[in-house]
């Protein structure tokens, strides 16, 4: 088992690197308040000649989220571009137009659809496909909830295409089902399921393609940097992309990553990427410059 290297700061590493691909949601807000810290150390990375390029698993389109950022306290010059699965997503969806889509998700994320001409499905028995971005309810309902509504798609063979991968996230100190844990259980019925966003392909072109309007040239990806507490969207995509990665091990995995005295423990943080066959070059709890 490798260990990842642990970090005091982001400052230790801050000169190796030309952009950061640095998640949202567990790293620099917990959907009710923002961290100081973490936002501190982008603002720091930016202000010494990085660019910072966030990329969110949300299933909006990142126009549609930087309200939600600012509401939250995340300051402006924390970030220089912003990526979305929902960004990513949307291609998908446009090639599936007109559909007839049956969608599963809250009212909230219906900007994912503005402008795409779908015609929108009651339920699995006219629908074209399934597009998915959460629950209806996060705060009440889990994937279990949808497991009739879903086997009919599968039983029909209806592809889902699933605008959030995330399996949970951390809104103030609970865990809340997203997207992701639809699209498992769909497969698990044996349905066809395509993402878009983090760990795939398709967000991290989306990102790379910004920073390198950030920057004014190509790329250099040895010096990318992706930062996130996911194991198996933000740091399984940095793996896939070959890009070096930054795991915030305290995020959605509480205090798994702690020592007796209460520091990282890098073997700990070892445990939970490799029990994903993921690895991470740098492990932090929380970021922080």
């Amino acid at each position: 088992m490798t260990l990842p290297h642990a970090l005091s700061g982001l400052g230790e590493i801050a000169a190796d690197y030309d952009i950061l691909l640095c998640d949202v949601w567990g790293v620099i807000h917990n959907g009710r308040e923002s961290w100081p810290d973490a936002c501190a150390a982008l603002t720091r990375f930016n202000q010494q000649g990085g660019d910072v390029v966030l990329i969110s698993n949300s299933p909006r389109p990142s126009s549609d989220v930087v309200a939600q950022l600012d509401g939250l306290g995340v300051p402006r010059d924390s970030w220089r571009a912003f990526v979305t699965s929902g960004d990513a997503t949307r291609a998908e969806l446009a090639k599936r137009a007109p559909g007839p889509a049956w969608i599963i998700g809250p009212d909230r994320d219906w900007p994912l659809y503005e402008g795409l001409d779908l015609a929108r499905a009651e339920g699995a028995q006219d629908a074209a496909f399934i597009s998915v971005t959460g629950m209806v309810d996060d705060e009440t309902e889990t994937p279990e909830d949808y497991r009739d509504q879903l086997a009919a798609g599968a039983a029909r063979g209806l592809e889902l295409i699933c605008a959030n991968p995330d399996r949970v996230v951390q809104r103030g100190d609970k865990l809340i089902y997203c997207g992701g844990s639809l699209a498992d259980l769909y497969e698990s019925l044996g349905g066809r399921v395509t993402m878009a966003g983090k760990p795939y392909g398709a967000i991290y072109e989306l990102a790379v393609a910004e920073g390198e309007t950030l920057l004014g040239r190509p790329v250099d990806r040895s010096r990318v940097l992706c930062i996130g507490d996911g194991v198996i969207t933000d740091v399984l995509g940095a793996n896939r992309q070959a890009l070096d990665c930054l795991f915030i091990a305290q995020g959605i995995h509480g205090d798994a990553a702690k020592g007796p005295d209460g520091r990282l423990d890098p073997a700990r943080a070892a445990a939970l990427l490799e029990a994903e066959t993921t690895y991470a070059r740098y492990a932090m709890l929380d970021l922080a410059w």
